[in-house]
């Protein structure tokens, strides 16, 4: 068994988006003789492209809800991919918090590496833009031993 979770940058321009995708299933194919099970919390960017991947490789998908009003903090635009995941989703697990603060998201993604693997990063390197963000969820996810595959093809950009 394979258990991935996943982080990632958010509001990737088009032509990243797909570089990232092709990237993602690549490294999932290179899994593909083991069950899979892939973490996600379904934001908008990595997490989602992720999310359709495992599901695609015929794995399991565990979303990992980070607040009550989390699916309302995301993009409006969103929220039917968010949804369509969600609904072929394994299991869910929603945490204790209500507001979709950053403390919120960092535990959201600490609750995922509690049960994974190794951790797909979807990372250009640079420092998190806020707590919560990419960087420090890599940072966790060493302390903890857990192997991080980076996840950032040439010709990648963030906004």
């Amino acid at each position: 068994m394979t258990r991935i979770a996943i982080t990632g940058h958010r509001g990737l321009p088009p032509e990243t988006r797909e570089l990232v995708d092709k990237a993602i299933r690549a490294e999932l194919a290179e899994r593909a003789d083991a069950e899979l099970i892939g973490f996600s919390c379904l934001a908008d960017g990595a997490d989602t492209l992720f999310a359709q991947a495992v599901v695609d490789a015929g794995g399991s998908l565990v979303v990992v809800v980070p607040a009550q009003q989390y699916r309302d903090d995301l993009p409006p635009e969103h929220h039917s991919a968010y949804d369509e995941l969600i609904g072929q989703a394994l299991d869910v697990i929603t945490l204790d918090y209500r507001e979709s603060t950053a403390e919120a998201h960092q535990a959201g993604s600490e609750r995922m590496l509690d049960s994974a693997d190794e951790l797909f990063a979807v990372w250009d390197g640079k420092p998190a833009r806020g707590y919560g963000g990419t960087a420090d969820v890599v940072a966790v996810a060493r302390d903890r031993g857990i192997p991080v595959t980076l996840v950032w093809p040439d010709g990648a950009q963030r906004d």
